[in-house]
């Protein structure tokens, strides 16, 4: 199915520049799309658990307009946002990877641990969610970067790795 990720409440603060088309995508099956929390959020979607998981994972999309930092500040960020329980650098485990999808220039981080970023930005209250995965990636486009995050216990990311990336290579400007 494919679906406009800008919600109605939203066009005024996340629509790009007037001619511009907003980014398309194809909701993997089983995917739950809801309402997003805050007005920089896009989209969210809530990614079902698996059996024995405490929780569902949650992949949030995020546009600022054009800005948001450059592709390495926010693979930093996010990796900083994970805390390895043997002690080590998340920066040490972290992998990324880099690939084209319909024109489009995406880069995916993964990276498992502690997960431990701030509850809400500019808190100074943090999660703490060990075996937890975080998938994230920089969509560039020609309105600028789309941010994707996906969070969620090792073995329900594990589960949507695939769709994920299936997610990532629909992904388009029109």
């Amino acid at each position: 199915m494919i679906r406009t990720a800008f919600a109605l409440l939203l066009l005024a603060t996340t629509t790009p520049a007037a001619g511009q088309s907003p980014l398309r995508y194809e909701t993997p099956d089983g995917w739950v799309e809801r309402r997003p929390e805050s007005p920089m959020r896009v989209i969210e979607f809530q990614l079902p658990r698996v059996p024995g998981d405490a929780e569902d994972a949650e992949l949030v999309v995020f546009y600022f307009g054009g800005s948001g930092g450059s592709v390495e500040a926010n693979l930093e960020r996010w990796i900083g946002q994970m805390e390895q329980p043997d002690g080590r650098s998340s920066f040490e485990v972290a992998s990324t990877i880099g690939f084209e999808a319909n024109g489009l220039a995406v880069t995916v981080l993964d990276v498992a641990g502690t997960y431990v970023a701030p509850v809400s930005p500019a808190s100074d209250t943090r999660f703490n969610k060990p075996r937890f995965r975080l998938l994230a990636a920089v969509v560039e486009t020609s309105v600028g970067p789309y941010f994707f995050k996906l969070t969620g216990p090792n073995r329900t990311i594990a589960r949507w790795d695939q769709p994920f990336g299936a997610f990532l290579r629909s992904v388009r400007v029109e």
